[in-house]
């Protein structure tokens, strides 16, 4: 937890009523982001994402599967988080342990919709590669390496970004399998498929303090916050996933309200975040 003094308290609950946060910004303004792609040569994709202090690290590992029989039709998703002892002295011992699982409990909701699949901001299906019997499985790794709030986000920035950089090898699949043998294939080395990301959402996280919502905010407001909630959307304005902490119950007017106010943000987001990709996966090829 960030410790504060009292008149530390009122000076950032003040300036957040204000319009006025203690770093400069307004109450709907993000810090600067900035993106680095291909960190991890072992990946399928990965990437690095830093706004202000917050600094995390997303990697995808690809790897052949066979689908659930509940879901023949459709590959499979794995999140894990990893809240690095070194990044705040609350990871320490079980404290990372929890904010970890509860990461990635989140992220998976946000990318992924419900149980059904609807929403999803990954299209499971086309993960398929042989219905009923070979399927790729994503594992999505995210490390948090220094944290100073929006944790969330800047994981969601990350594996949007890592995603953008995975490729998938191309699968050539043997004739002549049937009933329940399983068909023979043979993974490509040197073809790879583009991972289409345009459904891929980014996360906009409203943290209420005082009677106001800001975005992107920092340990120390965070450390103010009523409630915030979360909310996956994605380019086409579709909403992913939601998801919330602390506080009591939300009225459903007031929901609407904050999901427009997300959808506000999350265009310049999005903007933002595509062009800083592009500029990265530009400077890794000519490297």
């Amino acid at each position: 937890m960030v410790g504060l003094s009292i008149g530390e308290k009122h000076f950032i609950q003040g300036g957040i009523a204000q319009d006025l946060r203690s770093d400069g910004r307004k109450r709907l303004t993000t810090r600067p982001i900035y993106v680095e792609t291909g960190v991890i040569s072992q990946a399928n994709g990965s990437a690095r994402v830093r706004m202000g202090a917050t600094d995390v690290i997303a990697s995808v590992k690809a790897e052949l599967g066979r689908p659930n029989a509940l879901q023949p039709d459709k590959g499979k998703v794995v999140v894990n988080v990893d809240c690095s002892p070194t990044a705040a002295p609350m990871f320490e011992g079980r404290g990372g342990e929890e904010l970890s699982a509860e990461l990635a409990v989140a992220l998976q909701r946000c990318l992924l919709g419900g149980k059904s699949g609807s929403g999803a901001g990954i299209d499971l299906s086309s993960l398929v590669v042989v219905e009923g019997k070979i399927c790729w499985d994503l594992y999505i790794d995210g490390l948090v390496v220094s944290s100073d709030g929006n944790l969330l986000d800047a994981l969601g920035a990350a594996i949007k970004a890592a995603l953008s950089n995975t490729g998938i090898p191309k699968v050539n699949v043997a004739a002549g399998a049937s009933g329940d043998e399983q068909p023979e294939v043979d993974v490509s080395d040197e073809e790879f498929l583009q991972f289409d990301t345009s459904r891929v959402p980014v996360i906009v996280t409203l943290t209420k303090v005082g009677r106001h919502y800001i975005v992107d905010a920092t340990s120390e407001e965070e450390s103010q916050m009523c409630l915030a909630v979360s909310i996956s959307i994605n380019r086409q304005g579709r909403i992913c996933g939601l998801t919330k902490r602390g506080g009591a119950g939300l009225d459903p007017s007031i929901i609407l309200d904050m999901i427009s106010v997300a959808k506000t943000v999350s265009e310049q987001l999005i903007n933002t975040l595509d062009s800083h990709i592009a500029a990265a996966e530009a400077g890794e090829e000519e490297s």
